[in-house]
């Protein structure tokens, strides 16, 4: 094979491969400690009948960072101000950092969003009144938002664990990064602010995904 052939064919290759990488491209979403909260504890909170008021639309469809704040309430500290998300679910769910837990006194596991078993509750305190949630505390397990079509592009299923490349001054691997699938998903990557910090990544940035190794 001639030289300019071999260059040619490198050149292709690596254009490819490019190319690939692209398609694997993952924003990311960063989320600070925030609330969940059932209509049964949004009245209790907030008054009866009451309904949240939209922010600012989340990417995710459907979802919003509503106007109404809550205290949170552990054995040794607080965070006044939290935000809640809705829209309502059926239970309440207090989602916080590691950090967080040392401040409020909690030792939340970390978990996939709405498993709430086996998890420490929290005071959560509104403007009319306030709730003792037995369990609902959680550190979010890292996680990717997809589409099935994505995901089928990708080769990812629903509940699959991957890893993830981070770009910049702190360039890393995050493992045990869970894949979510559904058709009312936006790709993005939920990190919360402990990984952020540790990885130097902030809203709109992106990891690349890769297979996890076995």
């Amino acid at each position: 094979m001639q030289t300019e052939e071999i260059v040619k064919l490198v050149t292709k290759l690596v254009i490819d491969k490019l190319k690939d990488l692209e398609n694997y491209k993952i924003p990311i979403g960063v989320s600070n400690r925030h609330v969940h909260v059932s209509q049964e504890d949004l009245e209790k909170l907030f008054g009866k009948g009451y309904v949240l008021t939209k922010k600012s639309e989340l990417k995710q469809p459907g979802q919003f960072a509503a106007n109404e704040t809550v205290t949170i309430r552990g054995p040794k500290g607080e965070f006044e101000k939290v935000r809640i998300l809705g829209p309502v679910r059926e239970k309440s769910q207090v989602e916080i950092s590691l950090t967080d837990g040392f401040r409020l006194g909690v030792k939340a596991p970390i978990k996939e969003s709405g498993d709430l078993d086996n998890t420490p509750g929290l005071e959560i305190e509104g403007p009319c009144g306030s709730v003792e949630i037995s369990q609902g505390t959680i550190v979010a397990l890292r996680h990717i938002h997809m589409t099935p079509e994505l995901a089928g592009k990708i080769g990812v299923k629903d509940k699959e664990i991957v890893e993830v490349e981070t770009i910049g001054d702190r360039r890393g691997l995050l493992g045990d990064v869970l894949i979510r699938v559904s058709n009312k998903f936006d790709l993005e990557m939920h990190i919360d602010l402990d990984e952020a910090n540790a990885c130097c990544l902030k809203n709109n940035d992106f990891v690349i995904l890769h297979k996890a190794h076995n």
